[in-house]
């Protein structure tokens, strides 16, 4: 089974940890705050749902109001808007503030996590809010049918999730396409650069052709290229999925 990297939090021999001080932080986003001392944090691993801000950031500011928190991660480099992504847990607590968030299904699992013990925590808390139809989970729409095109183009530059079944696997120059629609040029695709497919298949454990005619769930951010398109960039955003 392809399985996102799913979590527990990252042991505290694996990543440094970095206490800091988050007394009434400010919140900034759904997935990001401003500690004290000036530094915005952004939580690794999960993406944010899509409602109202207010309704959004209410869910983190619960979970982060007047507590302190420890930050984990590989290193303190910040991103390229200076936010340093990291995994935030509340003191003495080694449950993350990311999955709280998404066992709320205040957020959605982003399968970007390359440790894969995190990851195995972070899926296996948004698994729990889907199935219990919590936050984003309690409307139907949240995932999206592979086989309605329309559909997914009306999120297009949103982290969205689609079910299907992978009727073929094709590449054309440096592209691999996982097709789930008969019409190529509009139907639902994921796209796999040459680059990424022997880094896929590695992880993986499998090739890539052997997804067609499986049914799997996919994450990511949808494009529009004639049809709607969502490329595969990490193993974790590909999961199968029974009744293959």
């Amino acid at each position: 089974m392809l399985s996102p990297p799913l979590v527990r939090p990252p042991p505290r021999d694996a990543h440094s940890n970095r206490k800091a001080k988050a007394a009434s932080p400010e919140i900034i986003d759904a997935r990001t705050f401003r500690l004290a001392d000036g530094r915005e944090v952004s939580l690794a691993g999960i993406e944010p749902v899509v409602t109202e801000k207010a309704k959004r950031t209410s869910a983190l500011s619960a979970i982060l109001a007047g507590r302190d928190v420890t930050l984990r991660g590989e290193d303190d480099t910040p991103d390229r808007y200076g936010r340093q992504p990291a995994f935030v847990f509340l003191a003495s607590s080694e449950t993350s503030v990311q999955g709280q968030l998404l066992a709320q299904g205040e957020a959605v699992f982003s399968g970007a996590v390359m440790n894969r013990d995190c990851a195995l925590v972070l899926a296996a808390a948004e698994a729990e809010a889907r199935q219990a139809k919590r936050g984003t989970w309690a409307d139907p729409t949240a995932i999206k049918n592979a086989e309605s095109p329309g559909d997914i183009l009306t999120g297009i530059g949103r982290f969205t999730v689609v079910e299907g079944r992978v009727l073929s696997v094709r590449q054309a120059g440096a592209t691999t396409y996982l097709n789930f629609g008969r019409n190529w040029t509009r139907g639902f695709a994921v796209t796999i650069s040459r680059r990424v497919v022997p880094v896929f298949e590695a992880a993986a454990g499998t090739g890539v052709k052997s997804l067609e005619n499986r049914r799997i769930r996919v994450r990511g951010f949808v494009e529009a290229r004639g049809g709607p398109r969502m490329e595969l960039l990490r193993v974790g955003q590909v999961e199968l999925l029974g009744g293959n």
